[in-house]
């Protein structure tokens, strides 16, 4: 069991979580300075809390992905080293896990009735189903980027919704959360590029695959337009926002532009630079700049 969690853990890459991380830390902040000023004798507690249900949350969502996937994932020479795919690990072993995960998601939601808060608990439910769908959803439309960028956009409407409710109210964290959704959408089109052959072949829709190629880096290129916008918004609508918070959202754009000139040079043989690297500085630059940006 020990050296099955090892190989999940591996598998559905615990890295990958600073994609999302920094805006459900960056949205817990927000909802924590809604009053102007932070009291740290709760929100540390938070803080740790909103990290625990993103680590639990994450592992359902990729679990069920491995899971549900698994004989597509056979049949895929890039994915069919994958721990489930490969026989390495047993279905039954990778469920009992997912089970695991989603438990104590649903126990940690539940330790923020400790601020009177009811809400984490009540949506823990139906965040986890709508993160466990996103694999049913690439088999009938190309929307599917764009569910899994809503999945990821739940971070930081979730974190604020622990901390404080009332923050759903206000247009701000819906811009981030807009941003988050259109970001993500965009870079995965890109990571899509890889499949184009084989989601043809297995009939999944993906919008590479669907629309092809061209089609594909357009619409990676609107969805990026869209969330620098989105972002000038954040800054503009919330007045707790500065300048370090705008530097991050040009740097964050230059990156962006940076990425799409990557692939139109190199298509996908470097994947790892525009895919992992470069989208990995933007959640933790825009999550820094914006949390000290917050607390200044």
């Amino acid at each position: 069991m020990a050296t099955a969690l090892v190989k999940l853990l591996s598998d559905i890459k615990i890295s990958h979580t600073v994609f999302a991380m920094p805006f459900a830390l960056l949205g817990g902040f927000m909802a924590a300075t809604n009053d102007g000023y932070i009291n740290w004798l709760d929100f540390r507690w938070q803080l740790v809390l909103i990290v625990l249900c993103m680590f639990f949350a994450r592992n359902v969502a990729m679990l069920s992905n491995r899971l549900i996937d698994r004989k597509i994932d056979a049949k895929n020479p890039r994915t069919e080293n994958r721990a489930l795919a490969s026989g390495d690990v047993k279905p039954t072993t990778a469920f009992l896990f997912f089970v695991i995960s989603a438990v104590l998601f649903v126990c940690t939601t539940a330790l923020f009735i400790k601020w009177d808060n009811y809400c984490a608990l009540f949506l823990s439910i139906p965040v986890l189903a709508w993160l466990s769908a996103y694999p049913f959803l690439k088999r009938f439309t190309w929307l599917c980027h764009i569910y899994l960028g809503s999945s990821l956009a739940l971070s930081p409407i979730a974190a604020a919704t622990a901390v404080q409710p009332e923050t759903l109210s206000q247009l701000p964290i819906w811009l981030l959360s807009g941003a988050v959704l259109c970001w993500v959408a965009g870079f995965d089109i890109i990571y899509a590029l890889q499949d184009i052959e084989v989601d043809r072949r297995d009939n999944l829709k993906s919008i590479p695959a669907s629309l092809g190629e061209k089609s594909a880096m357009l619409i990676s290129q609107m969805l990026h337009c869209i969330c620098v916008a989105l972002l000038f918004g954040v800054a503009t609508t919330d007045h707790k926002f500065g300048w370090l918070f705008l530097c991050a959202i040009f740097l964050i754009a230059a990156l962006l532009m940076y990425e799409h000139l990557t692939v139109k040079k190199w298509g996908t043989t470097k994947i790892a630079l525009t895919f992992f690297t470069l989208n990995g500085v933007v959640g933790l630059v825009l999550g820094i700049a914006g949390i000290v940006d917050l607390l200044c």
